[in-house]
């Protein structure tokens, strides 16, 4: 479904990002002579794209770029990228521009626990049309959409929703998209979408005073 989705938008000059699922060859050709550009990732889906990308960095120098995030979140991250061409002619993949590998490293500030993930991934871009600076922030902005999606999956299970006809699944994820926008506006650093459901399951005035629905309704409540 992902080509007649594109098909609706004007493409040319954009970024199209996508998980493992999306990263097929017809895809890819297509995005390409719509005048725009992939940054997929590269996961078991396509077992032998991932291990390509993985051996040639197994033994990689200093990042080509790194970024590191504010305490903001209760959390400092740090971001690691490395970039090559070196893959471009030897990959069985239309139009590789470069392959990189992203090293995020997470600490939480309260407890200090350490995390450390490693994503590899693959854009038409040439370093020439995208620094390592920038197919970061792509990354970026990819996973900060897929995060919405895991935390109303995680919180509504709506991968194994059972709503199928007529609009339904539509309405229904649009409006747990709006309950979590709310959500999000009233959430505390350290504190997860689903505490703060758990909250409201013990305090249902509070949902009220979330949606200003009652006449005594103030800020000061709402960040009780």
């Amino acid at each position: 479904m992902a080509i007649p989705l594109l098909d609706t938008c004007d493409l040319a000059g954009v970024d199209i990002t996508g998980d493992a699922l999306l990263t097929q060859r017809a895809l890819a050709n297509y995005i390409v002579e719509q005048q725009a550009h992939y940054h997929f990732t590269a996961k078991g889906n396509q077992p032998g794209l991932q291990r390509d990308i993985a051996l040639l960095f197994e033994k990689r120098g200093p990042a080509d770029f790194v970024e590191m995030s504010s305490a903001d979140h209760g959390r400092i991250e740090t971001r690691r990228i490395w970039c090559s061409t070196a893959l471009n002619a030897y990959l069985d993949f239309p139009h590789v521009g470069q392959v990189f590998l992203i090293e995020r490293e997470s600490i939480r500030k309260k407890t200090g626990d350490y995390s450390r993930e490693i994503a590899l991934g693959l854009t038409s871009r040439t370093p020439q049309e995208a620094s390592p600076q920038r197919v970061l922030a792509v990354n970026r902005g990819h996973w900060s959409i897929e995060s919405v999606h895991y935390i109303i999956d995680w919180n509504y299970d709506e991968d194994r929703s059972r709503i199928h006809t007529g609009f339904g699944p539509e309405n229904i994820s649009r409006l747990r998209r709006f309950a979590v926008g709310i959500l999000k506006s009233f959430q505390k650093p350290n504190q997860s979408i689903a505490e703060l459901m758990r909250k409201l399951s013990f305090r249902t005035r509070l949902v009220f005073d979330y949606l200003r629905m009652t006449n005594n309704s103030a800020t000061v409540s709402l960040r009780n």
